[in-house]
């Protein structure tokens, strides 16, 4: 990702780049980077805490008319924050007809959604590798549409020989974690990218339901199908800052013995993070329901 968004060479002084809240924080890092390597002019926009398909895009559709210099769009395809997910394609679509190039992080939704990468209609993509095709820590992959190589820089000190492989940076690579992905592969296709989206989906919704019927806890989960991944968020009603939901986690850590992790960056505050694993069980979920009694 920092490959794909550090070398796009078509920026020039002035031109303009965007990225939302709901982006993962070094890559919100990387864009704001841009005003330095290349001079470009940073924007942000930030979404309603649980958005529906229509706000998302006109959320795009807005900036992109606002913005008469945007040459590049940052969209991350599953938040690591609360979960959404973007519709990429149709926001990709709207970027190409007004020239502007779009960079995915596909870190949390390859693997853990259905779909193949070129569906995603983005000439870059970043691919994380080790989160839901369970392959060792460190091991990822590019994807540069056909006929767009030329518009990265090669990485510092490499030769440009037209190849993908030369906008990355490899060294002496761990050939182990590399020789352990076929394998990690072959588990992913075993069990089939529909049925691992399914199960996680499944998981998802044995807490999330029950949550939402209770009136002291905030869901930040769309309950539009299409919008939701297995991650999803929650937090006490009005308990937005960080402060709180670090508290919360440990609560629920050392009282309940469930691992969550908490998330900021969201406008709309602070929040805790529940992230099932296709193995895990259902009851495990509803392990939530013994924290969920009202808080003080």
């Amino acid at each position: 990702m920092l490959a794909l968004i550090g070398g796009d060479n078509r920026l020039q002084p002035g031109d303009q780049v965007l990225y939302a809240d709901i982006d993962y924080d070094s890559m919100i890092g990387a864009m704001r980077w841009l005003q330095q390597r290349r001079g470009a002019q940073v924007e942000r926009i930030a979404l309603p805490a649980v958005p529906d398909h229509a706000q998302i895009l006109q959320a795009y559709e807005a900036a992109f008319a606002r913005l008469p210099r945007l040459r590049l769009v940052l969209l991350t395809q599953v938040s690591h924050r609360h979960g959404l997910v973007l519709p990429v394609a149709e926001i990709a679509e709207r970027a190409r007809a007004r020239g502007i190039d779009v960079i995915v992080d596909a870190a949390h939704g390859f693997g853990q959604i259905d779909y193949a990468v070129p569906d995603l209609k983005a000439d870059f993509v970043g691919i994380n590798l080790h989160k839901w095709i369970g392959a060792p820590v460190g091991v990822g992959a590019m994807y540069v549409r056909k006929g767009r190589v030329a518009d990265l820089d090669p990485y510092m000190g490499e030769t440009d020989d037209g190849r993908v492989g030369s906008r990355v940076h490899t060294g002496t690579v761990n050939f182990a974690a590399y020789l352990a992905l076929p394998e990690a592969i072959a588990l992913h296709q075993r069990i089939g990218a529909a049925n691992k989206q399914a199960r996680l989906r499944y998981l998802r919704e044995r807490w999330t339901e029950p949550a939402r019927q209770m009136a002291h806890i905030e869901v930040l989960s769309s309950p539009d199908p299409a919008l939701a991944s297995a991650l999803a968020s929650f937090r006490l009603r009005g308990r937005t800052s960080t402060a709180d939901n670090i508290a919360l986690q440990k609560r629920l850590l050392d009282e309940h013995r469930v691992f969550t992790t908490h998330r900021d960056g969201l406008d709309s505050g602070a929040c805790v993070r529940v992230t099932p694993t296709v193995f895990t069980r259902p009851e495990q979920m509803e392990a939530l329901g013994q924290a969920w009694a009202p808080q003080g």
